[in-house]
């Protein structure tokens, strides 16, 4: 029979509601009694729940996930993806969202800090000397996002930029619009960078229009400033985007695909029930976040790679062609 709570109290020499206190509240217990507990615990391979483990470990068994929006069906794919990961490592995971607000995440991580073992935070919008600074308190590990001495799994947003503008200079488009996100997203500026790069390559224009929420509503009030451009494609910073822009689309009366091209990236559920279906740069978002939970605890169990902060990997996207994009229209 498994050993329950009174076999460790009468093999430590003390009390079941003293075991309790060391188990869950170990600060209210003086150490030579946490010792002979810890020892029994061991002894008779008593497994309560973490906070047993911990005593003897040292480790809580769980960790925090940091996320600007849950509301974003990416960050939502991203949160199953560690959750199914930290799971299969009989880990909790404690899920905080900085509401798209810049200014909380290092309150967040601090205060999940003090509860975790580390901390996946996932597309930071603080700065690389910001993220030096929060990682001083517990082991981080970034998602979406590379920071000099830090250690994470990020997307290839070139390449998805690359293939994206391919498939629109094949249909016949040469003026390309951009709807980026916020201007202190890392994403932001690194697909930036790789559509002005393949825009430039295929000898076509691009026309930026600007920063917007990377939301449903941001693509509506973007849209009416990319039909402006004189664009027959556009290119959104996120599916949310993307999809707000066909809404606002149709009710001007703007055809899509026949007027104007529209591609996304994430590739999140609404994208196929978009209508049009949404062209779009897939990201393999549980792949990213199952990734971050095992890099995170490969540096928990070897604290001497976190100092390194070497480790880093990197996805690539794949363009998942539907209805949003057509030839372009002869003008």
């Amino acid at each position: 029979m498994a050993a329950n709570i009174r076999d460790v109290a009468r093999l430590a020499g003390v009390s079941p509601s003293t075991v309790s206190r060391a188990l869950s509240l170990p600060g209210m217990v003086n150490a030579t009694t946490r010792a002979r507990v810890a020892a029994a615990v061991e002894q008779l391979g008593y497994e309560p729940n973490r906070a047993a483990r911990g005593l003897i470990t040292g480790r809580t068994g769980t960790i925090g996930l940091v996320v600007p929006d849950l509301a974003n069906p990416f960050f939502a794919s991203l949160t199953k993806g560690v959750q199914a990961r930290a799971r299969h490592h009989d880990v909790a995971v404690f899920v905080a969202d900085t509401d798209e607000d810049p200014a909380a995440e290092a309150g967040l991580v601090r205060a999940l800090s003090k509860q975790v073992d580390g901390v996946v935070l996932c597309s930071p919008r603080a700065s690389d000397e910001e993220l030096a600074a929060i990682a001083q308190d517990t082991t981080v590990v970034l998602v979406n996002r590379t920071a000099v001495g830090l250690p994470g799994v990020a997307y290839d947003n070139e390449d998805g930029m690359r293939q994206a503008v391919a498939h629109l200079v094949a249909l016949g488009h040469r003026r390309i619009a951009w709807v980026g996100g916020p201007a202190t997203s890392w994403s932001t500026q690194h697909r930036g960078f790789g559509l002005r790069n393949a825009v430039e390559a295929l000898r076509a224009e691009l026309a930026p229009v600007g920063n917007f929420a990377p939301t449903y509503e941001g693509g509506m009030a973007a849209a009416d400033q990319v039909v402006a451009t004189g664009a027959t494609a556009v290119v959104a910073y996120n599916d949310l985007v993307a999809i707000g822009l066909l809404a606002r689309l149709h009710s001007r009366g703007i055809s899509v695909p026949g007027d104007l091209s529209v591609v996304g990236v994430d590739d999140i559920a609404m994208s196929r029930m978009a209508r049009p279906a949404l062209t779009t740069v897939r990201l393999p978002k549980q792949e990213a976040g199952r990734i971050a939970v095992e890099l995170l605890l490969a540096m928990l169990d070897d604290p001497e790679s976190a100092a390194e902060g070497s480790k880093h990997g990197e996805l690539h996207g794949e363009l998942i062609v539907r209805d949003s994009t057509g030839p372009a229209p002869q003008k």
